[in-house]
């Protein structure tokens, strides 16, 4: 088993990432030549990766190439069953909430220790939740800790940080520390699968640069070099406490630049698994592979994003979007350039998620030209008439980024082009630095298995995720009121109803579903498992013995 992975954006075009949850793939049903042969327990697995967008320091990794190969290196508190979504305890014993779910206590299990040989404490987290939340530490994914007491004094709208712990975090003894919320959160236990969450070993602290070069954690594998834009090498660690001691001897994950490269590689047998098949290959790679290709939905949604903070789209009407989105012809898309390799979104959650509500978006996703026109007119139209797609072009987005604007183009008379960027990193930081023309191809993936992941942790004005300069005051209340329901269910069923407020002011069109479209090489015995983000469960994996 593995923690969940973190919310991120996705690199891939026809897949990718998170191993918390098996949701398919398996020896039962791998053809007899992948079953031949026996496992060799120290035989190094290599898989595709793209070059990480920032240091690997846990809270630091918001899309799926570093979150990769931090969730090797990390373990969290928690992670979920397959098939149900039911919390399992990973280096927790028990996290449990009070009354109202607005303060929670969480118990270790003793005798974990770092790859360095130091324990893994109560102080462990609290010190690194702190220095995660920290303003001054500039850390991608600090809005997480916001939900903790204290978190506005070490991470202030403006200034400089009043304090370096929030209050709200309090050391019990060496295995036990509890959390006080600012208010209630049901399904505050859900989120600790997060990579944010991991712990931090004394060493971090003396030097964090030095560390995001060469990470200790706490996990199935220890890190042992990274040579930037090329490789990165985890290993076994053979004193590791967790359910998910890993099968093989480690990781080497392999950077490349095209995914035609990867898959030449793979059928090679130079590469144990990529991300994804290019889309010139989506018609073959199952005749290609055999039993070694991989077909299989995740919980992740393909979007377009506009970027609200440019002059295009700052004050734009709504109705613009929703013409837009009407614009594109999904069905046609993924049965022909993607080679039904996707299935056309409906919702702004993932399938597979709790509180995914089919048809939640209506008539909004479905090709209309007529209406769309009609909508774009009524909003006071495309200002220019012409929109940019970007995208990263390391990863095979350009022929569905070409066919989402020849549907946009023939049914309203609105110009539209890609904006490539050669590299994820390279796309990322242009989100993140508020330099998106137009607007922005988006892939999210599952964090935790609750529809809350898809809409408060990507449109919320003040989370992480929200790379778009989105705000919208009545959805942020809606979603501080659905985190305070009395349960979990109540909790999902306030935020399908948020859901419909989004599907007015349209934050971003969704596209369609993805899938794994993938394979393995002949070096791998069995069926290779893969998490409900769409990832590998890498520690699972066995080798052949040469």
């Amino acid at each position: 088993m593995r923690g969940a992975k973190s919310a991120k954006w996705v690199a891939g075009a026809i897949v990718v990432a998170l191993a918390a949850t098996a949701c398919g793939g398996g020896d039962d049903s791998a053809g007899d030549d992948m079953n031949k042969g026996k496992a060799d327990p120290n035989g190094i697995v290599t898989a595709q990766l793209s070059e990480p967008q920032n240091p690997l320091q846990p809270a630091n990794a918001k899309e799926s190439q570093g979150s990769r190969v931090l969730r090797t290196i990390f373990a969290g508190l928690v992670d979920y069953e397959p098939g149900t979504g039911k919390l399992v305890y990973v280096n927790a014993e028990s996290v449990t909430p009070n009354d109202d779910s607005s303060e929670w206590t969480v118990k270790l299990k003793p005798g974990w220790k770092f790859h360095d040989g130091t324990p893994v404490t109560a102080k462990s987290y609290v010190d690194s939740w702190n220095w995660s939340a920290n303003i001054k530490n500039n850390q991608t994914n600090s809005s997480w800790f916001s939900d903790i007491v204290g978190f506005e004094d070490v991470h202030p709208e403006k200034g400089d940080p009043k304090s370096d712990k929030m209050s709200g975090l309090k050391v019990v003894d060496d295995n036990t520390f509890t959390v006080k919320l600012t208010q209630p959160v049901s399904y505050f236990a859900y989120k600790l699968g997060y990579d944010v969450w991991s712990p931090l070993p004394e060493s971090f602290f003396k030097d964090p640069k030095a560390f995001g070069e060469k990470p200790v954690g706490n996990g199935p594998y220890k890190f042992v070099s990274w040579e930037h834009n090329k490789l990165i090498k985890v290993r076994k660690f053979a004193d590791y406490k967790g359910p998910n001691a890993a099968k093989n001897g480690g990781i080497d994950f392999k950077n490349y630049t095209t995914a035609d490269a990867a898959y030449s590689d793979l059928r090679s047998d130079n590469v144990d698994w990529i991300e994804q098949v290019p889309t010139t290959a989506l018609a073959s790679y199952k005749t290609d592979l055999g039993d070694r290709a991989i077909d299989q939905p995740y919980s992740a949604v393909q979007s377009i994003v506009p970027a609200f903070y440019t002059k295009q789209f700052k004050d734009i009407d709504p109705k613009v979007i929703q013409g837009l989105s009407m614009a594109i012809d999904r069905q046609t898309i993924t049965k022909t350039v993607l080679q039904s390799t996707r299935t056309p979104a409906d919702s702004y959650v993932a399938p597979g998620v709790l509180g995914y509500k089919k048809g939640a978006l209506g008539d909004i996703v479905k090709f209309d030209p007529a209406q769309a026109k009609k909508l774009i007119q009524e909003g006071g139209g495309v200002p220019g008439n012409k929109i940019q797609i970007q995208y990263n072009a390391d990863q095979d987005h350009k022929p569905w980024v070409d066919a989402v604007c020849n549907s946009i183009r023939k049914s309203t008379g609105v110009e539209c082009t890609g904006d490539p960027k050669p590299t994820f990193q390279a796309d990322l930081d242009a989100r993140d630095a508020h330099e998106v023309k137009s607007m922005y191809r988006g892939g999210w993936v599952l964090d935790y298995p609750v529809n809350s992941n898809f809409m408060r942790d990507l449109y919320g004005t003040k989370s992480a995720g929200n790379t778009s300069g989105y705000s919208n005051k009545e959805f942020d209340k809606l979603s501080s009121e659905a985190d305070k329901a009395g349960s979990i269910d109540e909790t999902v069923k306030m935020y399908q109803d948020a859901e419909q407020l989004l599907a007015k002011d349209m934050p971003a069109i969704p596209l369609w579903v993805y899938k794994v479209n993938s394979g393995q090489s002949t070096k791998i015995l069995g069926k290779i498992k893969y998490g409900q983000d769409g990832d590998p469960i890498f520690d699972s994996i066995q080798v052949k013995q040469k």
